[in-house]
């Protein structure tokens, strides 16, 4: 049976607005169903693609890179990412993180073994330094790094997994050998003299593991494309997160909230606005309509703030709506879990990476069954 889209997907797969593809409908470009489910139209994907492919190499195509399909996630408005048909929100209520990456990896549960190797003393000070670090020698210490079977990505994802958790900080005394990564990324993430909920970093986890084509998971699909190992693959999607309007947003959300507190939500938000035209951890360039992401990891984090605390978040959210500022996203619910509970201002990026692996390895693996070297952007040369 060919995969029906909804009108946003189908306007995405063809980079058009919402307005356009209606306009190929009219045209008899394109054929459209009724959603039986909920309002709006269902686009047949064969239909999308032929159309797509009559008119490459015109003017409106010509910087695609190229049409991907994927059965790992899709992006719901309303339900958010689709992990394979199920969605994070709800697995984030009651799933293990490593769960949820098996899931992604297609494994059929395997109780893999998620124990990072030894890599020795790393002397560097920054937290996604040392993460770099650990991703670079997981591969150079592995004799068979090159090894794509399915079976094997997976084991050096839960390898790679478990070596970026474990130099975010030193472990505790007493941690038990089979600690899931939620409650040894919780246990170097908190604070001294203090503890922050594993469930809360699990949800995090899980709700962060993957999100369709971002920026970061295309470039490690490109890397899959010229057949790259999986260690050099998931460093690309490493470098690309690192950037701060992808894995760094939410420390700069959780600065915005840092002045708010000093300075008065209205005052900070205005500074955000003055220098950099936008305020951090708000709008979404999927979900016009607000993050599904969003309250389900912010109803996490409000146990662990204040009553001031949990005040002013909801201030900051209101006085957004009210000056009709794109809606609170992820990064938000992060920030505020993160500055609730006193973790280090780039915990969040240091949770999207762990948690991203995941997808990753999933999308790396989907990519090794296409056709290599597909992804040729065309250029407009301008003198």
């Amino acid at each position: 049976m060919d995969r029906l889209l909804s009108t946003e997907e189908a306007a995405r797969r063809l980079g058009v607005k919402v307005s356009t593809l209606y306009a190929y409908v009219s045209r008899g470009l394109l054929t459209s169903q009724r959603d039986p489910e909920r309002r709006g139209s269902l686009f047949d994907l064969a239909d999308l693609e032929a159309l797509a492919a009559r008119s490459r190499g015109g003017r409106q195509t010509a910087t695609r890179l190229a049409t991907v399909t994927t059965a790992v996630t899709q992006l719901d408005l309303e339900r958010g990412p689709l992990y394979r048909g199920r969605p994070a929100t709800e697995l984030a209520a009651r799933a293990r993180f490593e769960d949820v990456a098996e899931l992604l990896w297609e494994t059929g549960g395997e109780d893999g073994d998620w124990t990072a190797p030894s890599l020795g003393r790393c002397a560097l000070t920054h937290t996604f330094d040392r993460m770099r670090w650990a991703l670079v020698l997981c591969g150079a210490t592995d004799p068979l790094r090159s090894d794509t079977r399915p079976e094997s990505v997976a084991r050096t994802a839960r390898r790679i997994t478990a070596a970026l958790t474990d130099v975010v900080g030193p472990a505790p005394p007493a941690e038990p050998a089979q600690a899931s990564v939620a409650a040894r990324l919780s246990a170097r993430l908190a604070p001294a003299a203090a503890t922050v909920p594993a469930a809360a970093v699990n949800a995090a986890l899980v709700l962060l593991a993957d999100h369709e084509l971002a920026t970061s998971t295309l470039a490690v699909r490109v890397a899959a494309s010229v057949r790259a190992d999986p260690y050099d693959a998931l460093l690309a999607g490493l470098a690309t997160l690192a950037g701060p309007l992808h894995g760094g947003a939410s420390q700069q959300a959780y600065e915005l909230l840092v002045m708010a507190e000093r300075d008065g939500a209205a005052p900070a938000l205005d500074h955000a606005l003055r220098e950099t035209g936008r305020a951090p951890g708000f709008g979404h360039t999927v979900y016009k309509n607000g993050d599904p992401r969003f309250p389900a990891l912010l109803a996490l984090a409000e146990p662990l703030l204040g009553d001031e605390r949990r005040a002013l978040v909801h201030e900051m959210i209101a006085l957004a709506a009210a000056h009709d500022i794109p809606q609170a996203n992820c990064d938000l619910a992060l920030a505020a879990l993160s500055w609730g509970t006193g973790m280090p201002p780039d915990s969040g990026r240091t949770l999207f990476a762990v948690a991203r692996i995941a997808g990753w390895a999933a999308h790396y693996m989907e990519e090794l069954g296409e056709r290599p070297l597909r992804f040729r952007a065309r250029a407009v040369y301008s003198a």
